[in-house]
């Protein structure tokens, strides 16, 4: 098969992208600035598919299993996955912050802190537990396919998904329909990603415009601390799972690197799930578990945003000069666990987590996180980075333990993944 000229490839489009992005933002920043649209349309774009496409590929595969015991035995190992994984980055984001300190010897007095945080404190106050299980009942049964709820997506998906099983033989027709309907939503997402480079570039030009480079130049050894320790976790811990279910990271991350590259663009995770969802089912995941766990672990599966949960706090309290025994920090590291969950897909959950974290912890002060506020969006986009690539292992790993996972259709998949994208575009 003839491979495509570099510059026709959508990761080079959206690399350039980028760069011109970045350019735009340092010596035009007001220009830089009035791109934010483009960014923002493009994920708006994005997101409108989002809830037909998790309805699809999970009530279809739902609908073609004939044990319904396997759905809620992958829901149970897909949680337990979650739960390690994700207790283990808020673990390395707790020690890696002891270890290097990034906030030690800014000496910085709580009374003059300002800036506005309410948003987050009101959001992170909203994220009750209750609150949430109450937020994942739609309003009617077709109302999630307009919104954009993963989590009420889900349930429906769930559900419909099973009522299909249970009536096989009267709604074959409906099996069918859903069937026939996957093939133009999935070229919609073929069409939207075109306008990746554009989306990219609007997202990145705005940033940089907005906020500069400079400004991350005096809080850059955390910015740092946290890309390193995001980069370990995805190498060291992530890479030993893979290579214990016999897959390579580094060929699954070149395998995805047009998702990954528009994830790094946009700093949204959203912006990516399509085609994610799509290439792990074409990597030789069954589509039941590609439409559980991916949408699933965007919820409940955020080792990005545990790590800079952990990692944010200590640095807020090192640089107000606030000592933290280690029963504090064990504290710190249960609320995070909690919150971290309470505030699933919540906008901007990384900074909403984080509030609902600080404020059970009363030893370090919410305007703390005025510190971080400026930063918060060099940290987005690895925080998004580093939860698609936890969740696309997680979906591979789920698929093996299953036996739902074609290991030849996977290998093959990693090793040409050029050919991939060529049957995708198709």
């Amino acid at each position: 098969m003839k491979a495509k000229k570099i510059y026709n490839q959508l990761y080079f489009q959206v690399i350039i992208a980028i760069v011109a992005g970045i350019l735009l933002g340092k010596f035009y920043p007001e220009l830089g600035e009035k791109m934010k649209p483009l960014g923002d349309g493009f994920i708006k774009l994005v997101k409108m598919i989002i809830a037909p496409v998790i309805f699809i590929t999970l009530t279809l595969g739902i609908a073609h299993m004939t044990d319904l015991k396997k759905v809620g035995r992958i829901a149970i190992k897909a949680m337990i996955y979650f739960f390690t994984f994700s207790t283990l980055a808020l673990i390395i984001g707790l020690i890696v912050g002891n270890i290097l300190q990034p906030g030690h010897g800014l000496n910085i007095d709580p009374a003059t802190l300002s800036g506005d945080v309410s948003q987050y404190q009101a959001k992170a106050h909203e994220s009750t537990l209750t609150g949430f299980i109450m937020n994942i009942i739609p309003e009617t049964l077709f109302s999630p396919l307009v919104g954009d709820n993963i989590l009420q997506v889900l349930l429906v998906a769930i559900l419909m998904g099973v009522a299909l099983v249970l009536t096989k033989e009267k709604s074959q027709k409906v099996t069918d329909f859903l069937q026939d309907l996957s093939t133009p939503v999935f070229k919609i997402v073929h069409m939207l990603m075109k306008l990746a480079p554009i989306g990219a570039f609007g997202a990145m030009a705005f940033t940089i415009g907005k906020y500069g480079l400079h400004s991350v130049i005096n809080l850059i050894f955390l910015v740092g601390t946290f890309y390193i320790t995001s980069a370990l976790f995805v190498v060291l811990v992530l890479g030993a799972v893979a290579w214990y279910n016999g897959f390579n990271i580094f060929k699954l991350l070149f395998y995805l690197k047009e998702e990954l590259l528009l994830v790094l663009g946009t700093s949204s995770s959203e912006s990516a799930l399509p085609g994610i969802m799509e290439k792990l089912e074409k990597a030789g995941c069954s589509r039941a578990i590609v439409g559980l766990v991916v949408p699933t672990g965007y919820s409940f599966n955020l080792d990005g945003t545990n790590i800079y949960m952990t990692l944010a706090s200590l640095f807020i309290a090192q640089a107000l000069n606030i000592h933290l025994p280690i029963e504090k920090q064990l504290m710190l590291l249960l609320v995070a666990m909690l919150s971290s969950k309470g505030a699933a897909g919540v906008t901007g959950a990384g900074f909403v987590t984080l509030a609902a974290t600080l404020a059970v912890v009363p030893e370090i002060p919410i305007a703390g996180m005025t510190l971080i506020l400026g930063i918060d969006k060099f940290m987005s986009e690895c925080r998004a980075l580093t939860n698609v690539i936890g969740n696309s292992v997680a979906t591979v790993v789920v698929a093996n333990w299953e036996k739902q996972l074609d290991k030849k259709q996977l290998q093959f998949c990693l090793d040409h993944p050029a050919a991939v994208e060529k049957k995708l575009e198709v």
